[in-house]
């Protein structure tokens, strides 16, 4: 009987854990545990509208979870997809299009189209989504192209083109020209708003996805493809096909998700819709064990990752509050970059390799404190505290930027109105204490990865 999980899996579930109660720690407005007591205290209010933030965790691990399997399985194929962003939002560009086409006055006057209207521009929008993917299967498998560059070239250009259909379409149906189409249909919108849709959808796809590649000769086929694509050919294995299987799906999925973004945000919006959303697809299937070299990977593992990096984006949302959004894709660089590096840590270290030795090495360490200064101190500024207030005696806590309550209590100013002539210099200071912390602190993490490697390594010479 088969393990639920590998090894690396339950680490990751463990860090899902980790953050949660981090998050949960370090929310001065302890959202978390306000909506967990209002969960178990009952009431007349459904129990979804009593945790906001878990509904939103698992709707948007729904949506990201839905295109990340199609990405997963083209990464586990051999190949990547940069395009899925642009798919998302060209498909649902097109989704809002085809409705447009098929009842201009309802969407004009913001009256419902129809179930019908709505089924034929779902079908439609998907069928386009399956041409795309065959496209970039032509691409790769015909033409030559490598999938960077073949997925590159649409991730360019099907956004451009999405607002150029939308343009069009609403120049020719409505007589006025629109970058964007707005959506007022509430049972269209009630598949992405609803908790049960979505989340339904996802699982179902997550089943059959697992199904295909564990339980099918297809998906033995797709892991040796990206094993090595070279044998598996010899062995008789029509490997363009599975390319091909591989990037359909994949576009498929993407269209669904871009259906349900359109939904959820109440119009199609082709310029900003699924924006770097490639990224956080191939993060989480990179974060959830998947090799970016191919044939190594799993669908509950992609799934995982994408349920830990939603808890990372929320998490960073309770804690920094204002201005979240501005450090999202640097924490999901950061997370691909770390998980693939300690991946790769892990295997290399078995043959002796340093990653950190020779001149190079000692360079990138002191880059990776740098880097631990700068996140410090831009921390400082950025994330909230709920303390005493230092200023004024008996009043009741106050919120304070962690600079600045460091600042205060190092240079033991007892005045708002003192800290306000000295603000600069209470602040900076602040930031430069909490940014040294969090760089020696890198420095030494850095610093006992390299003991460990280079004890490993004279471990490995000795044998």
């Amino acid at each position: 009987m088969s393990r639920p999980f590998r090894r690396s899996e339950w680490g990751l579930l463990l860090a899902i854990l980790v953050v949660v109660i981090l998050t949960a720690l370090l929310d001065d407005r302890h959202i978390y545990w306000r909506e967990l007591q209002a969960l178990f205290s009952g009431g007349l209010s459904p129990w979804y509208e009593r945790i906001p933030s878990g509904v939103n965790i698992i709707r948007q691990t729904a949506y990201l979870g839905i295109f990340a399997i199609g990405a997963a399985i083209v990464i586990i194929a051999g190949g990547i997809d940069l395009s899925s962003g642009s798919v998302i939002a060209f498909s649902g560009s097109i989704c809002a299009t085809f409705m447009v086409l098929l009842a201009p006055e309802a969407m004009k006057s913001a009256t419902p189209v129809g179930i019908p209207v709505i089924v034929l521009a779902i079908a439609c929008t998907l069928v386009i989504a399956f041409l795309i993917g065959t496209f970039h299967a032509w691409l790769i498998t015909v033409v030559g192209l490598p999938p960077f560059i073949a997925t590159l070239a649409t991730l360019v250009g099907l956004r451009s083109l999405a607002r150029a259909i939308v343009e069009t379409v609403t120049a020719a149906a409505w007589g006025g020209r629109s970058a964007q189409i707005s959506m007022f249909d509430s049972q269209f919108r009630y598949l992405a708003t609803s908790i049960w849709i979505p989340v339904l959808l996802f699982i179902i796809l997550a089943v059959t996805a697992w199904l295909l590649l564990s339980r099918t000769v297809v998906g033995r086929h797709l892991y040796a493809l990206g094993g090595n694509e070279q044998a598996t050919r010899l062995s008789g294995i029509h490997t363009d096909r599975l390319k091909w299987l591989a990037y359909c799906i994949s576009a498929l999925l993407s269209a669904v998700a871009g259906i349900l973004y359109v939904g959820e945000q109440s119009g199609a919006y082709p310029q900003t819709l699924g924006q770097g959303y490639e990224l956080n697809a191939i993060a989480a299937a990179v974060v959830g064990g998947c090799s970016l070299q191919g044939g190594i990977g799993t669908i509950p593992g992609t799934l995982l990752g994408v349920l830990f990096l939603r808890t990372v984006i929320d998490g960073i949302a309770k804690i920094i509050k204002t201005g979240a959004d501005v450090y999202e894709g640097m924490i999901v660089g950061s997370v691909v970059v770390v998980a693939v590096a300690l991946t790769q840590f892990s295997e290399a270290s078995k043959r002796g390799k340093q990653f950190f030795a020779g001149s190079m090495g000692k360079l990138t360490m002191l880059n990776l404190a740098l880097l631990g200064v700068a996140v410090g101190a831009l921390a400082g500024l950025n994330v909230t505290i709920t303390v005493d207030n230092p200023f004024v005696e008996g009043a009741p806590p106050t919120r304070m930027n962690v600079a600045t309550w460091i600042g205060v209590k190092l240079l033991k100013i007892d005045s708002m109105q003192t800290y306000l002539t000295q603000r600069f210099k209470v602040d900076s200071l602040g930031c430069y204490v909490l940014g040294a912390c969090v760089g020696a602190a890198v420095l030494g993490i850095v610093f006992i990865l390299h003991r460990l490697e280079k004890r490993r390594a004279h471990v490995v010479t000795k044998d």
